[in-house]
Formats: structure tokens, C-alpha cells, sequence
């Protein structure tokens, strides 16, 4: 009866996932605009753009969670 009042705490989603999302389509950009074989390839401009963007965006996101966790760590 104890056990069925006890209310379980939701899963707690990552904080790197939107990194893991912002770094995959980046380099899924990268590779679709950067090293197609199709010269004519319609949307391969966005992609360059794209990819230039997310990656950094990305890499920055990672340092900064990273850099968190680390003070938040040594806080404890």
C-alpha cells in the first residue's frame, strides 16, 4: 500500500540533446551540401549555409554544458 502512494519522478531528459540534434544535422548539412557529387544539386547553397551555422552552434552548446556541469559538480 506504501508503494502506491509513492509518486515516481518523470524521466529526466539529457541537456545534450538538442547539442546531439544541432551537431547531427549539421553534419548531415555538411555532407549534403559540401561533398554531393551532383553539381547541379538545387539546395546545396542552404546546406553550406546550414552547416556552417549548426556546427559552431553546436560545438559552442557542447563547451557551454559541459563547462556547467563541471561548475555545478564542483559546487556539490
Amino acid at each position: 500500500m506504501e508503494q502506491e502512494n509513492k509518486k515516481l519522478a518523470p524521466p529526466q531528459m539529457s541537456p545534450y540533446v538538442f547539442t546531439i540534434l544541432l551537431i547531427g544535422f549539421g553534419l548531415w548539412c555538411f555532407r549534403d551540401g559540401w561533398m554531393n557529387p551532383d553539381p547541379d544539386y538545387e539546395h546545396a547553397l542552404f546546406n553550406q549555409v546550414l552547416s556552417v551555422i549548426l556546427l559552431p552552434w553546436g560545438i559552442w552548446d557542447f563547451y557551454k554544458l559541459r563547462k556547467k556541469s563541471k561548475n555545478d559538480s564542483e559546487d556539490k
